[in-house]
């Protein structure tokens, strides 16, 4: 196996407490750490303190939204991450959902697919250090037809030199043409709530289409996905998984209104379409515990990594033959960098 180990920085409430223990599993063989943002502490202030505490791990966002900063913004963003890391920054953009974007940032949902793209190849450009010049759901220089005020703006390119001209983008991505999207040009995607055995199901045809129009230097796409890790014999083990519940409820039920919401759209794609109804509509009606009994076990079994350790190797293989390059873990146990040792052993 070559899988990679990847995770999440956990935190409740204080985020540095969560970063101090990233060092030990570092040591312990983690190849990357993931930094959430959605409407809590921004992403980047929690990377640059990660980057200051770690020597080797690679420190990617997961996500940044492509409506709340300007591509320039964005750009500078991933320049300066990379710098006070000494080059281990991973780019983490997605579309984030409507009731974030506009709830919160206040800023329109419109055209995610163009708006995502065209950010992807600002921000490759920019770390060029070619001037920003840009004209599509972003025009650079911005002139007074699209909104100047003084029509002064010109074409300005990144002030510093970056540590490196070429920093990995990874994408979010769920629905079928963002999934093809970024198998085109992205250098990594994250799906969320991932069935390697059904996957195919779902994005198989997107990312055959996406990676006919690759272009070859940027090598093969890169995936991350995962889930919950404990490893162990005996019923305590696997009642751990009843732990995972919650998060899927919440995705597949609450996570979007309904008939927009992209996480219960998979769930119906991966045949759990009876189950995907009545979780939204227990979650949205206030029962969320009786909408987190009706997540299927089968799926909570397949996403997630819980069990004696032969299992958890077969659940590697066939995440690993699903596609997936980097297995991202919440270690669920006492010693969480013991439990990342003993992973790192069994994939080898």
């Amino acid at each position: 196996m070559t899988l990679r180990i990847a995770t999440q920085l956990q935190y409740a409430g204080n985020p540095r407490d969560a970063a101090d223990q990233v060092l030990a599993l570092e040591k312990a063989g983690l190849d990357s750490v993931w930094v959430a943002e959605a409407y809590g502490f921004d992403s980047p202030t929690l990377m640059g303190y990660l980057a200051a505490k770690t020597e080797n791990v690679k420190i990617g966002s997961a996500i940044l939204n492509v409506y709340s900063r300007t591509p320039g913004a964005l750009l500078q963003t991933a320049a300066g991450l990379d710098n006070v890391s000494g080059g281990r920054a991973i780019l983490g953009l997605g579309a984030s959902g409507p009731q974030v974007i506009e709830g919160f940032h206040g800023v329109p949902y419109a055209k995610p697919l163009a708006r995502t793209r065209e950010v992807v190849d600002i921000i490759r450009r920019g770390l060029q250090r070619e001037p920003l010049v840009h004209d599509g759901e972003f025009h650079l220089p911005l002139d007074k037809e699209h909104g100047a005020v003084t029509g002064l703006g010109k074409p300005l390119k990144l002030l510093t030199k970056p540590e490196r001209s070429s920093i990995p983008i990874w994408i979010a991505a769920l629905g079928p043409k963002s999934v093809e999207q970024t198998a085109e040009y992205a250098d990594g995607w994250i799906p969320h709530l991932f069935h390697p055995e059904k996957s195919s199901l779902v994005w198989g045809d997107a990312l055959a289409k996406g990676t006919a129009a690759r272009p070859a230097e940027l090598g093969p796409l890169n995936v991350m996905a995962g889930g919950m890790l404990a490893i162990g014999e005996g019923p305590e083990t696997k009642a751990l998984l009843d732990f995972a519940r919650p998060l899927f409820a919440l995705y597949v039920g609450g996570m979007g209104a309904k008939g927009k919401n992209f996480y219960n759209d998979v769930a119906r794609s991966y045949g759990y379409e009876e189950e995907a109804e009545k979780i939204q509509d227990l979650y949205l009606s206030g029962q969320k515990k009786e909408a987190e009994a009706l997540v299927p076990t089968e799926w909570l079994e397949a996403s997630n990594l819980v069990g004696p350790a032969s299992y958890v190797k077969e659940r590697l293989a066939a995440f690993e033959e699903a596609g997936v390059t980097d297995i991202n873990v919440m270690p669920a146990s006492d010693d969480p960098a013991a439990t990342i040792a003993e992973l790192r052993d069994l994939i080898g």
